[in-house]
């Protein structure tokens, strides 16, 4: 196990004036190039594959995100509406799929130019590490503000090697999977298939997802093609508090009456190709991808049939490709780093009435296109021999269009376009106290334009809100992280970040969220990260994330079925966002047997921007336990686990200003899972 505590890479390895880095220094490549944790002045952790698959169900970033300082991952028990995962208070607005953060797998975007991605695409089972960049340093992958998650997918074994896996779990879980891969000559080659069904905790919340991932390396060329395909995942809504008190396992009876669920299928294909030039290295990647979504919504009958509304079926047909050229180099002391990317989508919207489960008459027909061009330049500058100063810069332009086929009596044209450009700079400083420990600080400026989530509805006709501005944000930390050779790695972070041009919901009424630009708000807070580096068979690892997400201004809104305004004072706290949240996990390893205890405890989360509710705050304890034998060519692991083992009642996560005051979706009370695994070399 190996875990990054900060880093901005640029090229090559580390020469250290000072000393041979410890052993326990990991080295980090969420930021282009691998490099030492200590030599660069940002925040930034690793997860190793082990950590990722052992013990776990492999299915959500959830099982394995909770010990990253400042994130915070709520598994909605919701396949139909994916995680929310927040960094540092971004993301928290988002009612489904990952926005305000970079979502990047082997190199490859996993997030669409507009900044709306989908964590469900990432393969766990072929994980090699996660690593997640948190912080100023974060602006330079683009148009998110929040950070970076990144994927990379395990080489092949040299040996060619089968690996079955088989899950079974509370709630008619199971999950198959089949991964092969090897060395022949100088193909390198791994796939990975699997499937997972559930019945799910609440009624009307099945899910199937068949999901399949691949890479293949010849010399300095990667290929990696992934498949996800979920067909009617269902969709229980959230519950009131009275029914979440009542029943927490059930569904709304609106859910059931307009049949909500989505169907998702998506196809993507890519390769890098790395080559030396000289004193340097030129990296060219291309992809392409295609993806569908058809969605299914419990709006009132009458309310669709109104003019301009868009209907309670939203049926989305999109492709979408890029592709980047960077280089990395020297000159003289100075490290150098300069790219250029361009990412494209075309979608074609429609939307249909949702007649009580049954697919009705058009109500929207349009194309939408969104491209991201962007350059960037980096530098590292190792002025002393304790000192090193890095900079860089980032030029990002995003383009929306829309054109609108659906123009009828009371519902005219709605075609339009808007650009946002920004420049996003970001300088950090960082002092070597010793061989073991660094100190830093840095600045940098954010940028995040509208979604077309967002994007999506205008107060009048049924368009886009083309008048929606891109929020705009000043970010400072200041950080030390250590390695204690043979005993423990910590890393503690301060960050304040203001943000300008706010995003919220403006009214939220009859299924369309119209969102509009507010003054400022602020999210200051400190982050945590220990875990002790033991010879015995004893480890722990503790994260603690205190986080004051807060409106600086007060605004008016409408987030009710009648239109009503409130006002959100000054103050209130982003909804969404908690104050406080800590991890912590002891493990015990010994051959053959080994063991995990979890604890997670959140505060109460504001589920408006009124904060006219709260999810209560919990604690919940899990424990695993394995056993694994070796032989000369196979390998078996068995493992139990059990989950909320106080049989604690919680939301697990909440739907911010939902208009009908459903915001709580609840957690599994206890459940338990089994799973086998066998590997056999050939």
């Amino acid at each position: 196990m190996r875990r990054g505590l900060g880093g901005v890479a640029l090229a090559g390895t580390c020469a250290c004036a000072l000393a041979q880095e410890p052993p326990e220094v990991v080295v980090v490549t969420a930021t282009r190039a691998p490099r030492p944790a200590l030599e660069v002045p940002a925040s930034i952790d690793r997860i190793e594959g082990d950590e990722i698959r052992d013990l776990r169900q492999q299915v959500n970033l959830s099982e394995s995100l909770g010990a990253v300082p400042g994130i915070a991952v709520q598994n909605r028990q919701n396949y139909a509406q994916d995680l929310q995962i927040q960094s540092r208070g971004f993301g928290a607005r988002s009612t489904f799929g990952v926005r305000g953060i970079r979502l990047i797998a082997d190199g490859i975007p996993a997030t669409m130019p507009d900044g709306q991605g989908q964590a469900a695409t990432f393969a766990l089972g072929s994980a090699d590490h996660i690593e997640v960049l948190r912080g100023p340093f974060s602006v330079l992958y683009g148009n998110s503000a929040g950070g970076v998650i990144t994927v990379e997918t395990m080489d092949a074994p040299e040996v060619p090697t089968a690996e079955a896996d088989l899950l079974l779990a509370s709630y008619r879980t199971w999950r198959s999977a089949l991964k092969f891969g090897g060395q022949w000559d100088g193909v390198n080659a791994i796939g990975d298939v699997s499937r997972f069904e559930t019945d799910g905790y609440r009624e009307h919340s099945a899910a199937q997802r068949d999901h399949f991932n691949t890479k293949l390396k010849y010399g300095p060329l990667t290929v990696v093609a992934n498949s996800l395909h979920q067909p009617d995942t269902q969709d229980p809504l959230g519950l009131t508090r009275a029914q979440l008190e009542q029943d927490p396992r059930q569904a709304t009876p609106q859910a059931l009456q307009f049949n909500t669920k989505k169907s998702i299928s998506q196809d993507q294909v890519g390769g890098t190709l790395r080559q030396q030039v000289g004193e340097g290295r030129v990296e060219a990647m291309l992809y392409v991808g295609q993806r569908g979504v058809q969605q299914f919504l419990a709006i009132p009958v009458a309310t669709q049939n109104a003019p301009t509304h868009s209907g309670g079926i939203v049926d989305l047909d999109r492709d979408y490709g890029g592709g980047a050229l960077r280089w990395f180099g020297a000159l003289g002391a100075v490290r150098l780093a300069a790219g250029a990317e361009y990412d494209v989508m075309y979608e074609r919207r429609k939307g249909f009435i949702n007649n009580n489960g049954v697919i009705g008459a058009l109500k929207r027909d349009e194309d939408n296109t969104v491209n991201s061009s962007a350059a960037y330049a980096q530098a590292e500058w190792r002025f002393a021999e304790r000192w090193a100063l890095h900079g860089g810069a980032r030029y990002t332009r995003v383009n929306f269009y829309s054109k609108d086929y659906f123009v009828v009596a009371g519902n005219g044209d709605d075609s339009g376009s808007r650009a946002y450009r920004a420049t996003t700079p970001v300088a950090g400083l960082l002092y070597r106290l010793n061989a073991g420990t660094s100190l830093y600080g840095n600045l940098g400026r954010g940028f995040e334009s509208p979604t077309f989530v967002e994007l999506a509805y205008r107060t009048a006709g049924s368009g886009p809100n083309f008048a929606l501005d891109a929020s705009r944000s000043r970010h400072v930390e200041l950080g030390i992280k250590t390695v204690m050779p043979g005993w423990a790695r910590a890393n503690a972070a301060y960050f304040n970040v203001l943000t300008s041009n706010e995003i919220v919901v403006d009214t939220n009424s009859g299924g369309r969220a119209i969102f509009k630009n507010v003054g400022h708000t602020d999210r200051k807070g400190v982050e945590l990260g220990a875990e002790t580096l033991l010879a015995g068979p004893w480890q722990l690892r503790a994260a603690y994330t205190y986080l004051d997400a807060t409106f600086r201004e007060s605004f008016n809104t409408s987030i009710t079925t009648t239109a009503t305004q409130v006002t959100v004072p000054a103050g209130a706290g982003l909804p969404g966002v908690a104050k406080n949240q800590a991890y912590g996990e002891l493990r015990y390893r010994r051959a053959p047997f080994h063991a995990v205890l979890e604890v997670l405890h959140r505060s109460s989360v504001p589920v408006s921007d009124p904060n006219s509710d709260f999810a209560d705050p919990f604690t919940v304890w899990n424990l695993a336990a394995g056993l694994v034998q070796q032989r000369a060519r196979l390998r078996l692991t068995e493992f139990v686990r059990l989950d909320n083992i106080g049989n604690r009642g919680y939301a697990g996560s909440v739907i911010v200003n939902e208009t009908n005051f459903r915001y709580f979706e609840p957690a599994p009370r206890r459940s338990m899972s089994a799973g086998i695994q066998a590997s056999l070399q050939f």
